[in-house]
């Protein structure tokens, strides 16, 4: 009977890590949202042009896949829990640096400090939730990423409005980051406290990622490709070729985003009942039908069914991506840290690529190459079913610390 209560016990603390850790991907996402925002008022206060703002953000990915290896090292010296509120708390307060930046050599730095900062927490916030899946028994990675993408909607509601009355980005961005930062750390604290064992060896500070970490990579590519482009090119691509209003167009990657976060917070019953590959396969299906119906829309409407479509079909990948590193190898930090430096690559390179291959043809071609790629989803599922085995796997949550606050 004590026995069962004690299992009872660690079990509600697991769940608890749970519920701890989606509210951290809830506060990450919040920070990404409110500067997303404000990047308008960002270019204007740093006076720079089109191609100096696209300069700087790229910095943004540079910054995340330079620092993204550290975060296994830092989990490893400091304990999870230690680590991640330092982390998060890091994240949440760079979120002040390019409001304060005042021209191109300034913001550069800042967004690579801003990038580094999310690329870490990213890494650290990710182990932990394949930890916590682990526990459970169960996929859980897809609702954590909606919980992201819902706090990436709140952040960039909160700054349309703070846009909207006039605000200075300085004041929005210092009033944001200190809510964020409280809610943040006292998140933090309820997460699994996983420390490592005396004769561990700490991992490297930077290391080439696993060979199961480039396959899984691959798939998160594909994936992430199609996010960036949809996400920067839906808009035009119904101005450009469907000849839409403006509020049209903008109600596309709305309704994009918003499929997204659906399928996201959704998506573990699927896993749960289907499997990760069978779940991935027919996902890229959605996703290749709805870049067909993009690519041979004649009507807005097609268009934008299509971009919905496409956001149904890519939505789970990528949590998937990193719970199948988690479960693929001994560190999951350095497994996850390699899928996450080529899907933030993906990221980077979609939105240029994309407007290359216009520029050079049409932007109905570089959407036939988007579908060309999510039909790489149907075809390479099958490397992500360490992932599959790893979210169905029995392990007694005894094997992990019960998670509460440090004094």
């Amino acid at each position: 009977m004590r026995a069962t209560r004690d299992a009872d016990h660690e079990l509600h603390g697991v769940k608890r890590a749970r519920y701890a850790v989606a509210a951290v991907f809830t506060v990450h996402g919040a920070v990404t949202g409110s500067f997303a925002t404000r990047v308008p008022w960002i270019q204007d206060h740093a006076g720079l042009s089109a191609g100096q703002l696209g300069f700087a953000l790229a910095f943004t990915a540079f910054g995340a896949s330079c620092s993204m290896p550290l975060a296994g090292r830092i989990s490893h010296r400091f304990g999870s829990r230690t680590a991640l509120r330092g982390l998060i708390a890091m994240w949440t307060l760079s979120l002040v640096l390019p409001s304060l930046a005042p021209n191109l050599y300034t913001l550069c730095l800042a967004m690579f400090v801003y990038g580094a900062s999310a690329g870490m927490a990213d890494v650290a916030m990710n182990a932990l939730g394949v930890e916590v899946e682990r526990l459970l028994g169960k996929s859980i990675m897809s609702g954590l990423h909606g919980m992201w993408s819902a706090g990436a909607l709140i952040g960039s509601a909160a700054g349309t409005l703070a846009a909207h009355l006039g605000a200075d980005a300085r004041l929005h961005f210092a009033l944001a980051a200190a809510t964020l930062t409280v809610l943040g750390v006292l998140a933090a604290g309820w997460v699994l406290d996983v420390q490592p064992a005396e004769d561990e060896e700490p991992p490297p500070r930077f290391a080439l990622p696993p060979r199961s970490a480039l396959l899984i990579g691959a798939v998160g590519f594909c994936a992430v490709f199609a996010e960036g482009a949809s996400l920067d090119w839906s808009a035009v691509f119904l101005r450009d070729r469907m000849d839409s209003s403006a509020g049209l167009a903008a109600a596309t990657t709305t309704g994009f985003m918003l499929t997204m976060a659906i399928a996201r917070i959704s998506g573990d019953a699927v896993v749960n009942r289907f499997g990760t590959v069978r779940t991935v396969r027919a996902g890229g299906v959605l996703a290749a039908l709805g870049g067909l119906l993009i690519v041979l829309a004649g009507h807005p409407a097609v268009a934008m069914t299509g971009f919905a479509l496409m956001g149904l079909g890519i939505a789970v990948v990528v949590p998937l991506c990193f719970a199948a590193a988690g479960h693929a190898g001994p560190n999951p930090s350095q497994a996850i840290a390699g899928v996450a430096t080529i899907t933030y690559t993906s990221g980077l390179v979609a939105p240029s690529l994309i407007g290359g291959v216009a520029q050079a043809t049409s932007l109905v071609v570089s959407f036939g190459v988007v579908t060309a790629l999510t039909c790489g989803l149907v075809v390479f599922a099958g490397v992500l079913r360490a992932g599959e085995r790893g979210a169905r796997a029995e392990v007694s949550p005894s094997a992990a610390a019960v998670p509460g606050p440090r004094p």
